[in-house]
């Protein structure tokens, strides 16, 4: 595609990766077959091609409004579009420059500016999403009946043996799930110490910065990022071996914190060190442990592989081989490169798309009648929980 991006924003990095990105889609439309709105909604606008034609428009200087915007936050960021893309169009990272750029050119409605804002400060931050999830889960009874849908149980507690080894992993509790689903990194590190492995948790490392960077609070994403580099670094520098992300969400925007922080000299080595050291659960347990107990055998169960998991990590049948291996038997999920409408603050910011999108979800999930579903991402889990009639659990939870 030829481009005509403006002198004064070609200049910028941004735009010289956003002309790069550009020129590499040749808008053959094979996107649009596999992207989850454009199936919903049919409109040209809502698909890959549709968004990155507005994307260019507004770079080459054409005028921008809530329009264009609105059709922008309608995209669930799941990137099944890039799996599907034959030239190799990094969409993910042209919608982050586009999302960046309409926010300074358009004025969003004061409600969805308060909404956006709230949600950053509240869900990023471990204490307070603690103490939000407390006070909702007691007013639970009188929300309205949506709302009070997102508001699942807290889990028990796993009890995990201490692990006496020298080998040591960090691994990011994130900013919900230590509160909404304890038991995944709990059951991580019961797993892990079969295998001479200790994870440590590093407190000062809270969210891994994804919802900043999606709600395009660029500024916030970087410092959140920098926070984290610096209170992992001094244990990587005594020999910690890999950064375990037990939440596929959070294992992608770890994989991009040294593209996040490319232009920061004093931090750009170091989010790339931080980056090649992200490491999904699934691939250390497939590396670290050469056999699974058979623990599943006589149990059906579906896998629902998020987004983040196949289309941004790259790593569809990892945690499947293990759930096999480790004798379940895998229920045929149809449609399984569709989003189920998590897609992190998706959820509560475009809820009719978010809701359409799970029920049809669960409907391939529970067709062949599993006892339970297992997925690998906080979000896809408790967003599954707030419909499902049957127990849905984050898969390592499976291996104990």
């Amino acid at each position: 595609m030829q481009t005509s991006i403006t002198k004064e924003f070609l200049n910028t990095r941004a735009g010289q990766e956003a002309d790069s990105i550009l020129r590499k889609c040749v808008h053959c439309g094979f996107c649009t077959a596999t992207c989850p709105t454009y199936q919903l909604l049919n409109d040209e606008l809502d698909g890959p091609r549709g968004r990155i034609y507005q994307i260019k428009q507004m770079l080459e200087g054409h005028e921008v409004t809530d329009k264009t915007r609105t059709h922008l936050d309608r995209c669930l960021t799941c990137r099944n579009c890039e799996t599907t893309c034959p030239s190799g169009v990094e969409y993910g990272k042209l919608l982050d420059i586009g999302r960046v750029e309409v926010e300074k050119r358009t004025t969003r409605p004061f409600k969805e500016r308060l909404i956006r804002l709230l949600l950053d400060r509240l869900l990023t931050n471990r204490i307070l999403s603690s103490a939000l999830f407390t006070v909702a889960r007691v007013l639970r009874p009188i929300l309205p009946k949506q709302l009070a849908k997102k508001i699942i149980k807290r889990q028990s507690h796993l009890p995990v043996p201490d692990t006496d080894s020298k080998r040591t992993m960090l691994v990011l509790d994130g900013c919900v799930q230590p509160n909404l689903t304890p038991r995944t990194n709990q059951a991580a590190r019961i797993i892990l110490g079969r295998a001479g492995i200790k994870l440590v948790s590093v407190a000062k490392a809270n969210c891994c910065g994804a919802l900043s960077h999606h709600l395009s609070f660029k500024q916030r994403a970087e410092q959140i990022v920098r926070n984290n580099i610096d209170a992992w670094w001094p244990h990587i520098e005594s020999g910690a071996e890999a950064i375990v992300v037990t939440a596929s969400g959070c294992g992608v925007m770890l994989k991009d914190y040294g593209h996040v922080l490319l232009d920061d000299p004093d931090y750009a080595a170091k989010a790339k060190t931080i980056s090649a050291m992200t490491m999904d659960l699934s691939e250390v347990i497939t590396k670290e442990l050469t056999k699974v107990d058979n623990i599943g055998k006589g149990r059906r169960i579906s896998f629902h592989a998020p987004c983040t998991y196949q289309h941004g990590l790259g790593l569809s049948g990892t945690a499947e081989n293990l759930l096999e291996k480790a004798g379940y038997e895998l229920c045929p999920v149809a449609n399984p490169h569709l989003c189920c409408g998590s897609a992190g603050s998706y959820s509560l910011l475009q809820p009719e798309i978010s809701g359409s999108l799970l029920k049809n979800k669960l409907v391939d999930l529970t067709s062949d009648s599993p006892e339970l579903i297992a997925t690998a991402n906080v979000g896809c889990q408790t967003h599954l929980l707030t419909r499902s009639k049957i127990p849905v659990v984050h898969w390592i939870e499976l291996l104990v």
